[in-house]
């Protein structure tokens, strides 16, 4: 565990402004206001890290928080966040939406978006924060997801899922599969949403199934076999349907699937773990199979040869 912030080092007359900043740099710009005296005025942050994913557990006196229309032009948040409230009871307010969260409630609150959240007194909540780009869904879809979570059958085990990590998240942030766990818990995130989404379960509106069909692909990029007749089959739909999914989009399947296939493998040239493998090794691993093919795309794509990227970036910094 890493305690970011414990408002006990902090002297009774700094803690209010110390509290605030805190608040802020564990989350995105907004207003803090804080309830009570700055001597009583406290807070505790501990965060833990699995992979991209992030728990961050929050104690505070009471507290509210504004994100204005202004911050959020200003200052874009990467990740989406998922709470689930552990004490005391929270108000929440973000568009059409207002509840009452009580302990043990889950509620998504979308960064980019304005709201309103306070609690009075003490309390307590866990947040798991998910980047945008890994859980691959568009942003009106996350704000209509986020007003009808409750009403998804993924509810109570996406709470309970963020309760246990929490739970036992110094034994599994040190693991080393602790990125997995992350993994796991974006497509949770992305079930919940997906599922609080759909209407009933005979017709699912295409962008749904576009967001459902894209993390397919990147489920099994290293599948050399991935296609449009294996990804047609996986969603029961024919490739024709799978194709017109496709037809107003920004590019095609095809394309998005070498483009994610590029993107893996330029990222693999730079580790310096993966130094032990041939460039060709690294270009099979993420599914292309044949050697001309790839070198040609991946220069297409970086203007660079794979063996003249690899070269570069992993070159030692020059003083």
């Amino acid at each position: 565990m890493t305690v970011v912030f414990n408002s006990d080092t902090i002297a009774p007359h700094e803690r209010a402004d110390a509290v605030a900043a805190a608040v802020q740099e564990a989350s995105v710009p907004s207003h803090v206001v804080l309830d009570g005296p700055d001597e009583r005025v406290h807070a505790t942050f501990d965060v833990w890290w699995f992979g991209e994913a992030r728990i961050v557990r929050a104690s505070t006196s009471g507290i509210q928080l504004i994100r204005t229309p202004k911050q959020v032009r200003t200052s874009p948040a990467p990740v989406l966040a998922v709470a689930v409230q552990q004490a005391g009871d929270g108000r929440y307010e973000q568009g059409d939406v207002r509840r009452v969260v009580r302990p043990g409630d889950l509620h998504v609150m979308d960064l980019n978006a304005p709201y309103d959240f306070s609690r009075r007194g003490d309390g307590a909540s866990t947040c798991l924060h998910v980047p945008l780009d890994q859980l691959g869904l568009p942003a009106d879809l996350i704000g209509q997801a986020a007003a009808r979570v409750q009403d998804s059958p993924h509810y109570r085990l996406v709470a309970n899922h963020i309760v246990q990590l929490t739970a036992d998240a110094d034994a599994l942030s040190a693991d080393p599969a602790a990125a997995l766990s992350g993994c796991a818990s974006i497509e949770l995130i992305r079930a919940l949403l997906l599922s609080a989404c759909a209407d009933d379960g005979s017709v699912v509106p295409s962008d749904i199934l576009l967001s459902r069909i894209r993390a397919y692909i990147r489920r099994n990029l290293a599948d050399p076999g991935l296609g449009a007749e294996q990804i047609a089959k996986a969603h029961n739909m024919s490739v024709r349907q799978l194709y017109k999914i496709y037809a107003n989009t920004e590019c095609s399947l095809e394309q998005g699937i070498i483009s994610q296939r590029l993107e893996r493998v330029h990222g693999d040239l730079t580790r310096p773990d993966q130094k032990h493998r041939t460039i060709a090794m690294i270009a099979r691993r993420w599914g292309f199979r044949d050697p001309s093919h790839f070198a040609r795309r991946f220069r297409a794509a970086y203007g660079l040869t794979p063996r003249e990227w690899r070269s570069t970036a992993l070159a030692p910094d020059e003083a």
